[in-house]
């Protein structure tokens, strides 16, 4: 299966469980950007619950503007920060020592365009999860798709669609309980190999 979806900010694990079980991904690169989804933030589990990791963008909603022209707010050590809280929050987790060299270095660059970052941050996943996926661009936008799965919903945090996924052992589980579909880091540094057939084991729809 051929799907559609949008390129976000280390993807959950409603985005990662469609993209694991497609035979081609298409990243949608021509749509305009919208706030208050999933392109610029992610959710973690920290000491208190769900913790939201925003990037700060450049972005005025009185002109329209591609996503892949949407520059990162670099003013303020964001960066730093979403370093920080990840520690804070995996540094006990059964796998974060394992991935941390191969993560760390993204907190630690230059980023300019918002879309390239995480183009990056995929790639960097991915080698952790050990996959290669075969992927395209579009080069125009389309709003009806005919010949592949449109999983471009996603994207929507505000408004996102309740997922039922399996649990799994989380750091701050005892004290919270399990949090769905947050990023694929919450999987990854504590399922760590094992994340994969979580991913693919997954029933995840369209919408």
């Amino acid at each position: 299966m051929k799907i559609l979806i949008h390129p976000t900010y280390f993807p959950n694990i409603a985005h990662f469980s469609a993209i694991t079980q497609a035979e081609h991904l298409v990243w949608e690169m021509e749509d305009n950007f919208v706030k208050q989804t999933y392109r610029n933030r992610t959710y973690i589990y920290g000491a208190n619950g769900k913790l939201l990791l925003n990037i700060p963008v450049v972005y005025s909603q009185k002109n329209r503007q591609n996503y892949k022209d949407v520059k990162v707010f670099n003013g303020e050590k964001w960066q730093l920060q979403h370093w920080k809280s990840l520690e804070s929050a995996y540094r006990t987790s059964p796998f974060f020592e394992f991935y941390e060299d191969e993560l760390k270095p993204l907190f630690f660059q230059d980023i300019d365009f918002l879309l390239d970052f995480n183009l990056k941050c995929f790639e960097v996943v991915c080698d952790c999860l050990q996959i290669q996926i075969p992927t395209s661009k579009t080069i125009a936008f389309e709003k009806n798709i005919n010949n592949k799965a449109d999983f471009r919903g996603l994207v929507n945090a505000k408004n996102e669609t309740p997922q039922s996924f399996e649990s799994y052992t989380q750091v701050f589980g005892n004290k919270h309980g399990f949090i769905s579909n947050l990023s694929i880091l919450d999987l990854l540094f504590n399922e760590g190999p094992n994340a994969l057939n979580y991913l693919e084991s997954q029933t995840i729809s369209a919408i």
